[in-house]
Parts: structure tokens; sequence; C-alpha cells
């Protein structure tokens, strides 16, 4: 009798063991493997027609620095210009003028090959801070990129055109009568 019931715990456990087994592996759901992972520092936004790609501000010192990122055109037969830069109506931010920057149908086009715009202001290296592209196809991408240093990878990066000219006085609206 004892045997029969060690051979009965022992297939439970064994049982009990292999119905754990998909439950405590990476197995189930949601893979991780599934899931899309860029490594990188920056930013990605992926909701419009333009990718924009790994967008970041690289700074040599807290107070100015270049805006980079890597431009991807969806669009299989349209060229799209990035047109603006912008911090938001309230920012301080001050961003150099610089010519729209064509990114061909179907194409890529990297800003740290020396076309990154300059910008400065309220610019600390660790920190994050909210801007928006505008593209010549009316679409915006609005992120909230991180200012990292000019080490390691974004040696060299801080190398951005132009000087920035004063961001506009935000203005405060008056209540009507």
């Amino acid at each position: 009798m004892d045997r029969r019931l060690s051979r009965r715990k022992l297939a439970i456990a064994v049982g009990a063991l292999v119905l754990a087994v998909p439950g405590l592996s990476a197995c189930g759901f949601n893979y991780a493997t599934d899931r899309e992972y860029t490594p990188g520092n920056g930013t990605n936004d992926l909701t419009g027609v333009v990718d924009v790609l790994n967008a970041v501000i690289v700074a040599e010192e807290d107070g100015s620095g270049t805006f980079v990122a890597s431009l991807s055109n969806n669009a299989p037969d349209e060229a799209i210009a990035f047109e603006a830069l912008s911090f938001g109506s309230n920012s301080t931010i001050e961003v150099a003028p610089f010519d729209p920057v064509e990114v061909p149908a179907m194409g890529l086009v990297n800003l740290g090959d020396g076309q990154g715009i300059k910008v400065s202001g309220e610019i600390v290296k660790g920190d994050f801070i909210e801007l928006s592209l505008a593209f010549s196809n009316g679409e915006t991408a609005d992120m909230d990129v991180p200012i990292v240093a000019a080490e390691w990878e974004y040696t060299g990066l801080d190398n951005g055109t132009g000087v920035p000219a004063p961001a506009a006085t935000p203005s405060v609206s008056e209540p009507a009568e």
C-alpha cells in the first residue's frame, strides 16, 4: 500500500511540475522577443509617415546643445521635409534657423551627420525636454527627448550650425469681456 501511495505522490508531483514549467519559463503570451526594442538613449516616434529614431539633444555643456535624430520616410513615392523644431509656446529654448531637411521617399537622413540643429537655453544634461518636429506633409512628432553628454557615442555631435535666435516671448491671453 505504501508503494502505491508514493507512486501516486510522485505522479502528482511530476504532473504539477509539467504544468508549472510553461509559467515559470519565458514561455507564455507577450514574449519579450515579440516586442519592439531599439537599444539606445534616444526617443523614438513611429506614429507618422516619417519615423523619428533615437532623438536626443547632445550637449558639451549646460545651456546649449544640438538636436540630432534619424528620420526615416516610409512614404513609397513622396519626399517629405523636416521643416521646424519647436519647444512649445511657453519655452525659452532658442532654435537656430535651418533649411528644411528633405527625407527622400523610402529613405533615411541622419541629422548626426553634420545636419544637427543648434539649440540654447534651459539645456541641462540628464534632463528630458518636450519638443515637436513639423514636417512638410502637415504631420508633427511630439516627444520627450533626453539631453545627453557629448561623450562616448555622442562625442563630436554637438556640432549644429547656426546661432539660435531668441524664442518668441510667451504671450498671455487676456480674458474676453
